[in-house]
């Protein structure tokens, strides 16, 4: 009887079920029937649905600034990383950059928020007017030596209060890199505050998520009480074109440094991170997979347990070349959906903005959406635009996932090459694999 009660089920089985619910209490009510006199449906729908997004928003500020600054700090000063840890930061920092810039080309060259030469703003239910929003988008951006000044504003709160997250992120990564520097006897209580304060924004931000199917279903109702199922198909041109540049990444990009760098066939690293792909992409979640993860790199790609133990723990926090890629397609779609034209200034600040957001805050739930916030709000465009990414993101979810493990799981293997291991996914590793299945 414990599995029809909906309340046991998965969160995101609860989500999708919320989903579903919206599309046919949308499609039943309409925009104008009437729960009582002068409240409609539609009217309702939409307050869940702006109640929800609101929690999310309430989130950003705290979550970013405990979470980047308990994240960098605990990374250690330079004498802690070493020579290793720096070609892992450099790794990661570098597959990010690229899987933005796959994402970034793949959505200006498919256009998903354009159907038959007009924006689907309309289609969408937006609220927001195109020419506003435009003007929003020009008024906070300019050319790329204004993302800089930016990244170091006068006045932090008020940046924060203001929707500009991009300075806000920047102190507090060099704020915890010098909380990392500082004697342990100095760091210890800073880095112990933070952490506490971290782990009870995780709390907050857990509880407020667990109202997501709610949430979901008043958004999802809403718009398809407005415009029908006329909004899906933009969504699935969108979601198909994240696939695609998630398979971009994914079958060109990593094979390319397995070859190139780490120098070891591909195809046996497909083979030996298997069970790891199958797990992230099941559970969506890389810290849930990150055991077996560690037991592929480690036993079927014959990387060491020093570099295992180092490379993949950090990567399951920091590194999410998928989630990276995700933030920069989704809020290019949503911009395209307004008709706004973005500039290369604005462009270079959602690079910058994506590749920052998805190292400091990719561990949390709901990560991509608080990070997409982040960055609608750095280039002017509304946050409440994320509402119908909801639609489809379970799939996505679980794409990105698989992307986010798989570079970890080649980040190991190309620095443990870098190294000087040897029998990597060699002749000697697949004989020790295939003792230990015999066993």
């Amino acid at each position: 009887m414990n599995s029809l009660n909906p309340m046991r089920w998965p969160l995101y089985a609860q989500i999708f079920a919320g989903i579903v619910l919206g599309v046919l209490a949308g499609l039943i009510s309409g925009d104008t029937a009437e729960l009582a006199s002068g409240l409609t449906f539609d009217s309702v729908y939409d307050y869940i649905g702006t109640l929800f997004l609101n929690a999310l928003k309430m989130l950003i500020v705290p979550l970013i600034a405990t979470s980047i600054i308990s994240g960098v700090a605990g990374l250690g000063g330079p004498g802690t990383l070493g020579r290793l840890g720096g070609k892992t930061l450099l790794y990661y920092l570098t597959t990010s950059t690229i899987a933005i810039l796959v994402g970034l080309t793949i959505v200006n060259l498919v256009q998903p928020g354009i159907l038959n030469g007009v924006p689907v703003r309309e289609l969408l239910d937006f609220q927001a007017n195109s020419e506003e929003v435009a003007a929003r988008v020009s008024g906070a951006q300019g050319g790329v030596a204004e993302v800089f000044l930016r990244m170091f504003p006068p006045n932090i709160v008020r940046a924060a209060a203001e929707g500009q997250m991009l300075g806000l992120i920047v102190f507090c990564i060099l704020f915890g890199y010098f909380v990392s520097r500082l004697a342990k006897a100095k760091s210890a209580p800073v880095t112990s505050f933070v952490q506490a304060c971290f782990e009870a924004m995780m709390g907050v931000t857990r509880f407020v998520m667990r109202f997501a199917p709610i949430g979901v279903f008043g958004l999802v109702a809403s718009v398809v009480a407005d415009v029908g199922l006329g909004a899906a198909r933009p969504l699935v041109v969108f979601s198909i074109t994240v696939l695609a540049a998630l398979a971009v990444h994914f079958l060109v990009v990593m094979p390319l440094i397995l070859v190139f760098v780490a120098r070891v066939n591909p195809l046996r690293h497909y083979r030996a991170m298997a069970p790891a792909l199958l797990t992230a992409f099941s559970t969506s979640s890389s810290s849930a997979t990150l055991p077996v993860t560690m037991r592929c790199v480690e036993d079927n790609a014959g990387v060491s347990g020093r570099t295992t133990g180092f490379v993949l723990p950090l990567g399951a926090t920091v590194n999410m070349d998928g989630t990276a890629l995700y933030e920069c397609v989704a809020v290019i779609f949503i911009a395209q959906a307004f008709g706004v034209e973005l500039s290369f200034g604005v462009q270079f600040t959602i690079i910058v903005t994506a590749l920052l957001t998805s190292i400091g805050v990719a561990g949390v739930p709901a990560a991509s959406f608080v990070a997409i916030a982040v960055i609608l709000g750095a280039v002017g465009l509304p946050v409440e635009a994320i509402g119908v990414l909801f639609v489809f993101d379970r799939i996505l979810d679980m794409s990105r996932t698989a992307v986010n493990v798989f570079s970890d799981s080649c980040g190991a293997v190309a620095i443990a090459r870098l190294e000087g291991e040897t029998g990597i996914l060699g002749e000697e590793t697949a004989l020790r694999r295939a003792a230990a299945t015999a066993d």
